[in-house]
Formats: structure tokens, sequence, C-alpha cells
């Protein structure tokens, strides 16, 4: 008598994919990721938001989820117990995060995938590791010494770092035989030349042009630091694209223009003379790939991603960090004139790989063959357990 689990020889086995919601980089980044892979590759997203993502190539489904991260209003636990340190976000009472971690481990249970993408939570990186489902978790920057994020590394069959090994952190080497770079995954390469794009965007022509990139993933760059720069140096124009927060006592001069939420932003950052971003990881690189004279200002988020994604920008010379908005007229034209004095396009560009897309594709098909057993008949017998009547 056999006792034997359902075989799946003959089938190639889906990824899934999970795709934390805050910003857009982590939604361009999965895109890129998924269309690269075969197109006989089967993948599953799940997101809390489904609006967020570029054009996906046939073969890709997204399965919105609640969010893991914002209560609904029916928690139904007093909680004041606090969290053991190898979560990050795990409260007591939500049926939100029961309900998005029984969504995933039904389809692990259901679908047998080949493995399980996670771009980013530690818990659902151990959910994966729990229910028997190889992971692959992305590999940001930031002070991820603790406990949750250890757990989660080691329970991974390997590791993505969405940058080149020349950002690599130095508490990443006793990671290094896990990670993959993929230097510049996800980045937008300008699709037009200054005078072309300035033309597109109602932009002057006689005048340097200063923009300003705020990202989605917190309330955005303030307004008055904004209007201080502007006001500094009238001899240029200023644009702002994203999210900016509106501040009662700033003053806004004539020569700075926002113009909210795009979707041409290779357009703008080909028309500009200079930038200035936070360390986003997708900014980063659709700057870099631009090659242009950057002032970086690293905005809060959690474990100091993009403080120390500044430093490691810094410390090679890709960009001129300030750890905050210039607060004066001359502060902002000492940044400007350093951020010109410094620039290198060439470190900036050696930073992108633009076939990156291509060689994660291969790398994650290496992972799954290794990660298969030599035949299918090795497989069943692997999975049925000898019963003796």
């Amino acid at each position: 008598m056999n006792m034997q689990v359902a075989a799946t020889s003959g089938t190639a086995r889906p990824i899934g994919y999970f795709v934390h919601h805050q910003g857009r980089g982590h939604a361009q980044r999965c895109a890129a990721i998924v269309n690269a892979l075969p197109i006989s590759q089967k993948a599953t997203i799940f997101c809390a938001r489904t609006d967020i993502f570029p054009p996906l190539r046939a073969g890709i489904h997204i399965e919105k989820i609640p969010s893991l991260f914002e209560p609904t209003g029916f928690e139904d636990v007093n909680d004041t117990f606090g969290q053991p340190e190898t979560v990050h976000c795990a409260p007591l009472g939500w049926p939100g995060i029961r309900s998005a971690m029984g969504i995933m481990a039904n389809w692990f249970h259901q679908a047998n995938p080949a493995l399980m993408i996670v771009d980013v939570s530690a818990e659902v990186a151990q959910l994966a590791r729990l229910c028997s489902v190889p992971c692959v978790k992305i590999l940001q920057h930031g002070d991820r010494s603790d406990i949750g994020h250890r757990a989660a590394y080691a329970g991974c069959v390997g590791l993505i770092a969405p940058c080149a090994r020349a950002l690599a952190q130095d508490d990443w080497n006793d990671l290094m035989a896990k990670i993959h770079f993929a230097a510049g995954i996800g980045t937008a390469q300008p699709r037009a030349d200054k005078r072309t794009a300035r033309a597109a965007l109602d932009l002057p022509k006689n005048k340097q042009v200063v923009l300003v990139i705020s990202g989605g993933g917190g309330n955005g760059f303030g307004s008055a630091p904004l209007g201080v720069g502007a006001r500094a140096t009238p001899d240029k124009f200023w644009v702002t694209v994203g999210k900016v927060e509106t501040e009662w006592h700033a003053t806004e001069p004539a020569n700075l223009r926002h113009d909210g939420w795009v979707d041409t932003i290779r357009d703008y950052i080909a028309a500009a003379d200079t930038i200035v971003a936070s360390t986003g990881n997708t900014t980063c690189h659709d700057i870099m790939a631009a090659g242009r004279p950057w002032i970086a200002v690293p905005e809060w988020r959690y474990f100091d991603e993009q403080v120390e994604k500044a430093n490691a920008l810094g410390r090679i010379g890709a960009a001129h960090v300030v750890p905050a908005m210039p607060s004066s007229a001359h502060g902002w034209r000492k940044a400007i004139a350093l951020a010109h004095d410094t620039h290198d396009p060439a470190v900036q560009r050696s930073l992108i790989d633009p076939d990156a897309p291509r060689k994660l594709a291969d790398w994650l098909a290496r992972m799954i063959a290794a990660l298969t057993p030599p035949t299918a008949a090795a497989q069943d017998r692997a999975l049925t357990p000898e019963i003796s009547i």
C-alpha cells in the first residue's frame, strides 16, 4: 500500500512573489524580474495593491491580499504584549494579517511552487520556510543586524541584492555565498535627449533645470526648503515630481513648479541638469543610468535603509550626499556646486547593468534546477513514505 503526495512531474511549477505595496519601487522591481523569466514560467504575485505595477507579460497573475501593515478597524485583541524579536510586524488580533497569510499558505498547498520570492517581509519569508517552500528574499540596505532579519536570511536559499556589488555593506560579508547582485534591476532608461524632453515637458530652454524627485514611500519632501532653494538660484528653473508636502510657512517663487505624479519620469530625468532626490532604490538606479549630478537626501525609512544606501553612494562618489535638505540659500548654492564639482557619470553608470534582468532570470532558473530532484521518479520516491502492511 502506498501513500503518495501528488506528483508535479511534466508540469513547470509556478513561482510565488510577495510585493510590499509601500511606494512603487518594489512593484517596478518585481515587474522587471518576472517579465525576464521564460514565458513558460508562471508566477503569482501577492500584493495589497494592484495599481502600482508596470505592464506584466502573459502568465503572470496578481492576487490581491489584505495589507500586512495597515489596521482595518476589526482588530479584536488588546495587544499590549509586544512581540518576539524574530519578527518585525506581527501584532495580535489582526484579521487582515490572518487572511493574507492564509491566502498565501493555501496557495503554497495548492500550487506546490518551485520558489517564493519576497520583496520584502521577514514574516512572509519565514512563512514560506515554515510551509516548506524554498524562498529567495530581496536584500536591502540598512541596519538589518536584528534577529528578525537574520532569521529570515538564514531560512532563505538565496538573496537578491538590487544593486551593484560595489554598493554592498560590510555586514553582508557573511551572506555573500547566497547573494546575487542585480545592478540596476528595474531601471528606467531615459528615452529622450535633453532638448526633446524639455520641449515635451514645457521646461525652459535657456535655464538650467533642477529636478526634485519626491518618492511615494512616505509623505514626500516639504515645500519650504524647495522654496528656499529656488529663491537662492533665480538663474535656474525648479520642477518637482511626486508627492510634495505643503507647508504653511513656505514661500515659493515663480521659478518653482510642482507637476505631481507623472508617468514620464524618464523624460524629466533626461531634461534635468541637477537632480535632488532621496535614495530609494529605483530612484537611485534611474538617476545613475542617466548620469546626472545628484544631491542625495535620504528620507526616514525603517532600519535606516536610505541612510545606509546614501552612505554607500557617497563612499564611492556616485552622489553628493547631504543628511537633510539644505536650510539656507547659501547651503543650497554650496550643495549644487559640490554636486557638479564632484560629478562622475562614469562611476554612476558603472553601477548599472542593462543585462541585469536576464542575468537574474538565469540565476533563478539555476536555483530552481538545483532545488529540483534529478527525475520525477526520484521525486516520487522521496515523497512516498515506505509503509509496511
